[in-house]
């Protein structure tokens, strides 16, 4: 079983992965089916990831949105065939980085 640092790492890691595909534009996103299979693909990463973070850890970080997050990836996976690209769009460009930034801090922190 992976350990919470581990899975924080993986969450840290697909969002840089997302980061760069972000850095290229809303245009590009839309334009580009791989950008957008690469994209949808690493948010349920993060959301897998984010469902495997022990319930301790979860509590001491409130202030991330766990329960979104882990939302999120079970409407990519099962609701492939309806995914709305500006909500994808929005929370790769919008909502993960902040969630990082905190992560990658925490990450440090857990032994």
């Amino acid at each position: 079983m992976r350990s919470d640092r581990e899975r924080l790492l993986d969450i840290i890691e697909a969002a840089e992965k997302i980061a760069v595909r972000v850095q290229r534009g809303r245009e590009t996103f839309d334009a580009d089916e791989d950008v957008r299979f690469a994209v949808v693909h690493l948010l349920e990463i993060v959301g897998e990831a984010a469902g495997g973070v022990s319930e301790s850890f979860r509590s001491r970080t409130p202030e991330v949105p766990w329960s979104l997050i882990i939302a999120m990836r079970n409407r990519i996976a099962h609701g492939y065939f309806d995914v709305d690209h500006d909500i994808v769009w929005r929370a790769a460009a919008e909502d993960l980085p902040p969630v990082a930034a905190r992560l990658r801090g925490a990450a440090t922190e857990v032994i």
